[in-house]
């Protein structure tokens, strides 16, 4: 059944095709075609249901302060926020450096040990921070990435950089290595971590088994990421667990991860990411690839005396297909999804012109479902205070709660499930409301999404390194022998002749055509 039509990119080439959404067998696919490469199908959404009852948690944009590129070839070509953009940044990212100290076999970025690699001086963070301050006024989130920003030697002056602005949290998205060993540096992030200005800890968490870490990692880290995690407790730094997820790697361990988390006191939140396919990435079919829904009945299936599907809601600042959330209230024993007790749905629709019964509560959830959202910071507490005044009555809303859990200053614990858009999934429809924002050297913020998939950031590396990157597709020559053998590949040759991988030119194309120079 034919749903709508778009604009995404040839995942080979990069230059931009037309697309279009489809529902078959109950699940999403987007549908296009490179004149060169021909015709590409990919997994977008694992329930059509889902797909399409999240429209109505579209909310209208919020447009940014300044924006940095003209209108001229259309999106995804003229990112930096072009007017097109349709969203602000709830979080701006910078990449510090391209350097790390893992190679790990998945990695969107392509960091690791690289002899042509580079690292950002304090002029360019400075830089990219008040391009941020211009767009946003009064950022709420800047979150410090690479590669691995640890290792960079002036990350503690970037904090105090952000910390000098109006910036309300600082995130440092790390893999734990150095949070496990120097306690030196736990120390002094903890010196920073101040209220109104807290520091909080994105640590790489992708499971509890050795083959997990193995295989997405290449090296067993699960004792480094406890020492990480005990550190962070001990200086009392808030964590987000993050997990990568890879269909039949490691999807079984979503209730094992959620345990973890909750039983571990420093951490309020998981998130949980199928796997980017950009950068480095594990042979895939696009055609079964994870995708949030996925991830959302497995956490149901592997706990289901703690969640059910319907406990979680789309984030409505970003396309509502991006994101979901759901919150718990939890004694460490005993949990309930905040959404059995307040209705969500009724202050989050959009669409439906339902009469909302209390606007500050509206207000409340908006903050709580957003990408900006960061559990342990008082932009959080605030929001969780007011909702606080429609939980007051257990017994109304019908649910038997343990009496360490009728009150909202129990401990809150966030579950989220993010799905970043990849050169096989892009969808400028999506694209055009993305609320997670690249912030480059030249002061350019580009939609999370674009930079990974069209050719933002071999652009943006060349430039730093003088070194020519090719926009190499991973996997590209096995990925089509898999899918001729794929029994999805060959009833969809058999019935559309589609060509699933059209690599009839070398895979190594640079695609600039996508990205205006």
């Amino acid at each position: 059944m034919f749903v709508e039509y778009t604009k995404s990119i040839c995942p080979v080439c990069k230059v931009v095709v037309d697309a279009q959404v489809n529902i078959r067998d109950g699940k999403v696919f987007l549908r296009k075609r490179c004149h060169d490469h021909g015709r590409f199908e990919a997994l977008v959404y694992g329930d059509a249901q889902m797909y399409m009852d999240s429209a109505r948690f579209n909310k209208p944009g919020t447009i940014p302060l300044h924006f940095q590129t003209e209108i001229r070839d259309g999106c995804p070509s003229d990112c930096g926020l072009c007017p097109d953009h349709k969203q602000h940044a709830c979080l701006g990212l910078i990449e510090v450096n391209s350097g790390c100290n893992l190679d790990c076999p998945i990695c969107f970025a392509d960091s690791g040990h690289h002899s042509d690699g580079y690292a950002i001086s304090a002029a360019d963070c400075e830089r990219m921070l008040d391009a941020l301050v211009a767009a946003e006024g009064e950022p709420e989130v800047v979150m410090f990435s690479g590669g691995e920003p640890t290792i960079h030697k002036q990350i503690l002056d970037f904090v105090d950089a952000a910390q000098a602005r109006p910036i309300r949290t600082v995130v440092i998205n790390t893999n734990g290595i150095r949070l496990a060993s120097d306690r030196r540096f736990i120390d002094q992030l903890a010196e920073r971590n101040r209220p109104g200005r807290p520091v909080h800890i994105y640590l790489q968490f992708d499971g509890l088994d050795e083959g997990t870490h193995r295989q997405l990692r290449g090296r067993d880290l699960r004792e480094v990421k406890q020492r990480a995690l005990d550190n962070c407790a001990a200086a009392t730094l808030s964590v987000t667990l993050v997990a990568a997820v890879e269909r039949g790697v490691n999807e079984h361990e979503l209730g094992a991860v959620i345990r973890h988390g909750m039983a571990a006191p420093a951490v309020q939140s998981v998130v949980f990411q199928p796997v980017t396919h950009a950068g480095r990435h594990v042979q895939f079919d696009p055609l079964t690839r994870l995708t949030n829904p996925d991830i959302i009945a497995g956490i149901a299936a592997q706990l289901p005396d703690w969640f059910a599907a319907s406990d979680f809601f789309p984030v409505p600042c970003c396309f509502p297909t991006c994101r979901s959330i759901t919150y718990l209230l939890t004694d460490g024993e005993h949990a309930v999804a905040i959404p059995r007790l307040l209705d969500v749905e009724d202050y989050l629709d959009y669409v439906s012109n339902r009469v909302i019964p209390d606007l500050a509560i509206r207000e409340a959830l908006e903050k709580l479902w957003s990408a900006s959202a960061v559990l342990g910071t008082e932009e959080t507490a605030r929001p969780l205070e007011k909702a606080a005044r429609a939980l007051n009555c257990a017994d109304a809303c019908g649910v038997d709660l343990p009496e360490a859990l009728q009150h909202l200053t129990d401990r809150v614990f966030a579950v989220v499930i993010q799905d970043f858009q990849d050169p096989y999934t892009l969808n400028v429809k999506q694209l055009m409301k993305c609320c997670v924002q690249q912030i480059t050297p030249d002061g350019r913020l580009i939609p999370f999404c674009a930079y990974n998939s069209v050719g933002y950031r071999e652009q943006v590396r060349e430039q730093l390194t003088g070194v020519a990157v090719p926009d190499i597709v991973p996997n590209a020559a096995p990925l089509a022998a898999m899918l001729a053998d794929s029994p999805h590949g060959s009833k969809m040759a058999d019935s559309d002749g589609m060509q699933r991988n059209g690599t009839t030119r070398d895979a190594t194309n640079t695609g600039r055509r996508a990205v205006r120079q």
